[in-house]
């Protein structure tokens, strides 16, 4: 077995484990950076960039990727420095961090694309280099110290020393007490373990040093314990003497030799030390590849469509006269087992909306130092889940909105303050689950708001009449109010992509509010999954089609009183249907229509769809119930059609088309044959 063959096995892990730690440093780096803002503790942060950064370390040093490997371990050696020095991170230690771990990134981009490695920089291994010699000697300067022996000091781990400074400077109260096992303290009961029981009910007990002395009167065996304990206020010297079985004025006090602030420590209470990168926490989970998922999730398909075979099959027999009560208790058990099937591998395709954000900040912050403007990202993310499919398509729509808010949005500093608005803009992700298998995902800024007039001007059209007006217009392909480019924006195609994701391709919906000087919220409202879906089936002339269950907002009876023709706009001698539900007048369509197929007679229904403020309804034949279909997109571009989404199979061997309601409403088929009724036409009601 050759090198090459061996390290292509670990690639595509190598990457996918990597990733994740790298997510892992970012957030802990950006966890430091408001750490440091608002003075407060630092270790455990440090410590699992730390564990981190090792675990890349390592990682690369199986796949020989040294340039990784060269990078980490200098980053490593700043957070060890920091960490046995009691040290916090400044601002400009934060920056050189974050430049390692994106050149750490870069790198293993390239690397993933089997392309040749560059070196590690040069300055910034000698920026880190510097870095931690200058920690070493700051320490050798100005720590502070504790009054304690040093046999006792040097047995102290960083953490130990630092958990004693930080009890003192929050006010406990820090005693060495030094417990001599004898047979005498034996007969009465008291051994260290007892003593350490008792006195754990009293503080904190920090250290436990034992020390092996001449035997003396006082020391029969030679050993004594020492312990390091921090009380409160509710402890008295007397109750600690008591549970030590000493005397009160037996006990010391431990003091600092230089008086420290909590600001000048900047560290949190945590216990272990930085070790290797062993202790990080072990979850019962395993990696498996999406492809497997996929596959799993065609087999599943083939069995739903089994399923139906079968139910055609129960049915032509008890049509036929044969006693199909047990056939019929079997299907409906297997009906049930195989929703189960799909909802574990459903449920094994989600990805946490909290685990998809995760990236956002590290980006806000990037855009926010690009622009020169101060942004606060605040997420508000419930346990929502998305399929890994939508997940990696709603994305990078949900990077055009935040760009937007923070490039178009957000006014910079000294004009936020002379408008009366905190130096700092707000941008606001929020996502949660709605019923139906839908996610809604917004976000919202307190920025200047979107100037209709102006988005006009540019477009060099009339001002639009409403926010859904103005959505459509600022969502024209091409369209952008800045006057030059840049690198994040200014061309045109932020919203258009948006729209394109959540309408077009995932069959969601995209909604806008906005007030000038106060701010914009845009909302997408998106599938869960696209994959399997609980859809309606109706017939329409000779043929079945199925639409997703969340499109429809209501089944209706058509009843002839309820339907009547307005005028065609342009004057066209056509008439179009109006159908009048709820006091309102929506447009009716012959779905039959669209696809050239001669409608049915009797009573018939119409499927309501609403979206963005607008309903319309589609006339069905018949109404053939709710069914489970597993959807196989229309990849191919001479077969994508508007309203058409993809296939499904019923069970008969015939594909069935999957539709888009919405995209069939706007297609311009609609106007060719059927004509859009004016506004008045739609908003008269008869009487």
């Amino acid at each position: 077995m050759t090198e090459a063959f061996d390290r292509s096995e670990f690639i595509a892990g190598y990457l996918a484990e990597v990733d994740e730690h790298l997510e892992n440093a970012n957030a802990q780096l950006l966890k430091l950076e408001t750490a440091i803002a608002k003075r407060e503790p630092q270790l455990r942060m440090i410590r699992e960039l730390f564990r981190a950064l090792h675990t890349i370390k390592g990682l690369s040093a199986m796949v020989s990727v040294e340039p990784v490997v060269e990078l980490a371990h200098e980053m490593e050696s700043l957070l060890r420095v920091r960490d046995q020095t009691s040290s916090p991170l400044t601002s400009s230690a934060v920056e050189l961090l974050f430049q390692g771990v994106r050149a750490i990134g870069q790198r293993v981009h390239t690397f993933g694309e089997r392309k040749r490695v560059e070196p590690a920089p040069h300055d910034l291994l000698a920026a880190l280099h510097a870095l931690v010699g200058d920690t070493r000697r700051s320490e050798l300067d100005d720590g502070p110290t504790l009054s304690l022996g040093l046999e006792i000091v040097q047995k102290l781990t960083p953490s130990d020393r630092e958990q004693l400074v930080q009890g003192l400077v929050a006010g406990s109260k820090a005693y060495r007490i030094d417990f001599a096992p004898s047979p005498a303290n034996a007969a009465a009961g008291l051994s260290i373990t007892s003593v350490r029981e008792r006195l754990s009910q009293l503080a904190d007990i920090v250290k436990v040093v034992p020390r092996a002395l001449a035997k003396t009167p006082e020391v029969p065996t030679g050993l004594v314990f020492t312990l390091l304990v921090l009380a409160g206020t509710d402890s008295t010297p007397e109750q600690l003497a008591e549970a030590a079985h000493c005397k009160a004025e037996q006990l010391v006090a431990i003091e600092l030799s230089v008086p420290v602030t909590p600001s000048d420590d900047g560290w949190d209470s945590a216990d272990g030390e930085l070790g290797d990168g062993s202790q990080l926490s072990q979850h019962d989970t395993i990696r498996v590849e999406v492809s497997r998922l996929d596959d799993a999730l065609e087999k599943l398909a083939a069995l739903v469509v089994t399923r139906y075979r079968l139910e055609r099959a129960a049915h032509a027999l008890r049509d036929s006269g044969a006693d199909t009560r047990a056939l019929e208790t079997i299907l409906g058990e297997h009906r049930r087992e195989l929703s189960r099937m799909r909802a574990s591998l459903t449920h094994a395709r989600m990805v946490s909306m909290q685990q998809l954000l995760e990236r956002v900040p590290l980006l806000v912050r990037g855009m926010a130092r690009d622009s020169d403007r101060q942004v606060e990202l605040r997420i508000d993310a419930t346990h929502a889940e998305l399929d890994k499919a939508v997940a990696e398509r709603v994305f990078p729509a949900l990077l055009h909105l935040v760009r937007n808010a923070i490039d178009h949005a957000i006014e910079p500093s000294d004009e936020r303050v002379r408008l009366g608005k905190p130096p700092a803009g707000v941008v606001t992700v929020r996502c949660f689950e709605r019923a139906g298998n839908q996610l809604e995902l917004s976000v919202s800024d307190d920025g200047s708001g979107i100037d209709a007039l102006r988005v006009a001007r540019k477009a060099g059209v009339p001002p639009p009449e409403d926010e859904r007006a103005l959505l459509a217009l600022i969502t024209r392909p091409g369209l952008s109010t800045r006057e030059a480019a840049n690198e994040r924006s200014g061309r045109g195609m932020g919203m258009d992509i948006v729209k394109r994701v959540a309408v077009g391709l995932l069959g969601g919906e995209l909604s806008m509010r906005t007030e000038l000087g106060v701010g914009t919220t845009f909302t997408l409202r998106l599938p869960t999954s696209i994959s399997i879906l609980d859809t309606f089936k109706f017939r329409c002339g000779s043929q079945s089609f199925v639409v997703p269950l969340a499109m429809v907002e209501e089944v209706v009876e058509l009843e002839r009183s309820k339907v009547f023709s307005a005028p065609s706009p342009g004057g066209s001698a056509r008439s179009a249907q109006l159908l009048r539900r709820k006091g309102e007048n929506i447009p009716l369509f012959e779905l039959a229509s669209f696809f050239a197929l001669t409608p049915g007679e009797g009573l018939r229904s119409a499927l309501v769809v609403s979206r963005e403020g607008e309903r319309f309804a589609f006339t069905v034949d018949h109404m053939l119930g709710q069914q489970e279909v597993v959807v196989k997109p229309l990849e191919d571009p001479l077969v994508k059609v508007p309203g058409v989404t993809g296939s499904t199979d019923l069970g008969d061997g015939l594909p069935t088309l999957v539709l888009d309601l919405w995209a069939l409403s706007r297609a311009p088929l609609r106007r060719a044959r059927l004509g859009t009724p004016s506004v008045e036409a739609r908003t008269k009601v008869p009487s």
